[in-house]
């Protein structure tokens, strides 16, 4: 894997998807061991969509203390709730129905209730909850991430909700539930994993400082993202 630190992002270079998933796994089971040794607990943010798929399956084999595992998701579509486009849902078949994290451990957005009322539920939710261990992202061809568009709300104040509810998306379904850029910030690592070529765009303007959603979060600690070598091309001067 090759490295290119930028200010407080931190580019991790792999050749293939392969690697990716690997780079993603080894990542994922660094931090929990670390969480669960130091804090007898492991708070993870999940990612949608079809990437992290492979990872989560790798996941079910993993040897842990899967009763110290606390599962969220960073954001979740209005479907009803046997959808197979849901985030949860989908998680839940490629690995957590397989485990033994307590199901009380299990935070899904409860969407079937709408955009509002689901945003309000998860932010109670979320109340008791401190700093996350690891939020786990993946990159919108546009520079989205979760459920934060580009000319949307992103919830980037200090003081900006913990989740936010949206009507209008850019992409169907049009209602969903996201967590702020503001909450999944306060995580002690924030985790990128991008691959495919569609996403060079959103990478070259990340890269070039526009302001896209990706960039608005941002720990204290800084972002690693993980992606292929093929996406990291030289910038112009």
């Amino acid at each position: 894997m090759n490295f290119v630190k930028s200010g407080r992002y931190r580019w991790h270079m792999v050749s293939d998807q392969s690697a990716l998933r690997q780079a993603a796994l080894y990542t994922i089971l660094d931090n929990a061991t670390m969480a669960i040794r130091q804090r007898g607990q492991y708070h993870l943010v999940l990612s949608g969509g079809d990437t992290p798929r492979g990872i989560y399956q790798q996941l079910r084999s993993i040897q842990t203390d899967w009763s110290a595992w606390h599962i969220y998701f960073s954001d979740e579509r209005c479907l009803l709730p046997n959808d197979s486009k849901l985030n949860s849902r989908m998680a839940g078949e490629a690995w957590l129905d397989h485990v033994p994290i307590p199901e009380s451990q299990l935070y899904v957005i409860p969407v079937e209730l709408g955009a509002s009322r689901a945003a309000y539920e998860y932010a109670q939710t979320l109340r008791s909850i401190g700093i996350f261990d690891l939020t786990f992202l993946g990159l919108g061809e546009d520079g989205h991430t979760a459920s934060l568009f580009p000319d949307h709300e992103w919830g980037i104040a200090p003081d900006s909700p913990d989740t936010l509810a949206v009507f209008d998306a850019p992409k169907l379904p049009l209602h969903r539930v996201s967590m702020s850029a503001a909450r999944l910030s306060r995580s002690r690592q924030v985790m990128f994993l991008v691959n495919g070529e569609s996403k060079h765009m959103a990478v070259a303007k990340w890269r070039k400082g526009k302001n896209i959603p990706a960039r608005a979060i941002m720990p204290t600690t800084g972002v690693d993202i993980l992606l292929e070598s093929s996406l990291l091309v030289p910038l112009p001067a």
